[in-house]
């Protein structure tokens, strides 16, 4: 395995070391490995145990990340790692964020990410399907080639990396789509297994102002954060923080791992959630996981901008604007 220098960690008292890549901040004694299992005090010193590592690779449509305002009908080469700093009892992907599996691995170098980016003729590159920071030295490695190859890229992230973190991948980071799963730290805590959300969002708010492109998901669960105080909250945090033209994506959910027992999101409870968003001032709220196809239509003429049916249907100028009336939609279409 390819050695790379691990970053943003301290030592600190009988041999252990702090990680301050997130904000768990693990305290890792001797011989251990972070909640992520990313990280490894080795003698005290820190050792990366997943640099590298793929758990997942695909080709997709940048519109299933999903991403509907940036770089619309491209294609991205997405790849995700193991572990997470998250312990989410509804996680669609827990097979690979709830272990680390040594034995069904494929080693990608950030050389051969890049290469394989341009064989299947991807536009950009993206980490996904777990935490992408916890990888944060392998995303910057492999982001940095792909920058200088002219993909653009993104992270597919829960938010829960520090603002230093950031700062770090930012020179090579074009988009943070994040998940704003609730503005109640209690949810955080008993369905996610941190502390409170807090974190989330003030290193989202840094990510707007480093420039980067945000559009931020909420998977609605029933009982859970479908509390229209709580939706309500978080449709006015994106206005008030990030820009009434900031995609919200209002997912649907359905029984996952330790809450098999609930039902499905009710399809009037995504359009609920639609309506508040609108009602809060946000100009694009893009129901999820349901079906049909998901129009983007500009706020002030109406004319359609974008049609999402696989592949989607754009209709902008090259700026990413209203080719009615001239309005800009927030759409990045070129780095």
């Amino acid at each position: 395995m390819a050695k790379a220098k691990p970053l943003l960690w301290e030592k600190t008292e009988k041999g252990a070391i702090r990680c301050n890549i997130c904000y768990n901040y693990c305290i890792i004694p001797e011989g251990k490995v972070s909640r992520c299992f990313a990280r490894k005090n080795v003698a005290g010193e820190m050792e990366l145990t997943t640099y590298g590592l793929a758990s997942s690779v695909a080709v997709d449509p940048i519109e299933k990340k999903p991403l509907y305002h940036f770089h619309p009908g491209t294609q991205v080469f997405s790849v995700g790692g193991w572990g997470c700093n998250f312990r989410c009892k509804h996680c669609q992907n827990w097979n690979i964020s709830q272990s680390f599996k040594k034995d069904s691995v494929y080693f990608i170098t950030p050389e051969e990410f890049v290469e394989i980016a341009k064989k299947y003729n991807c536009d950009g590159v993206c980490w996904t399907y777990n935490e992408p920071a916890i990888w944060l030295e392998y995303t910057i490695d492999s982001g940095k080639l792909a920058k200088e190859q002219g993909f653009y890229t993104a992270y597919i992230t829960n938010g829960f990396m520090t603002k230093e973190a950031l700062d770090l991948t930012a020179p090579y980071l074009d988009a943070f789509r994040v998940d704003l799963k609730s503005f109640d730290d209690a949810f955080y805590r008993e369905i996610c297994g941190v502390a409170g959300a807090k974190g989330i969002f003030e290193t989202t708010l840094h990510a707007k102002e480093l420039g980067m492109h945000i559009e931020a998901v909420t998977n609605i669960i029933p009982t859970k954060n479908d509390s229209e105080e709580n939706l309500r909250n978080l449709a006015r945090w994106i206005v008030h923080n990030l820009g009434e033209d900031t995609p919200w994506h209002v997912t649907r959910f359905f029984p996952c791992y330790q809450f098999k027992n609930l039902p499905p999101t009710p399809v009037e409870t995504l359009q609920s959630a639609e309506k508040i968003g609108r009602e809060e001032g946000l100009n694009f709220v893009y129901p999820g996981n349901v079906p049909g196809k998901s129009v983007t239509k500009c706020p002030d003429c109406g004319k359609v901008a974008v049609e999402r049916n696989f592949p989607a249907k754009v209709n902008i100028t090259e700026g990413g604007c209203c080719k009615g009336c001239g309005r800009n939609l927030n759409i990045v279409t070129k780095m």
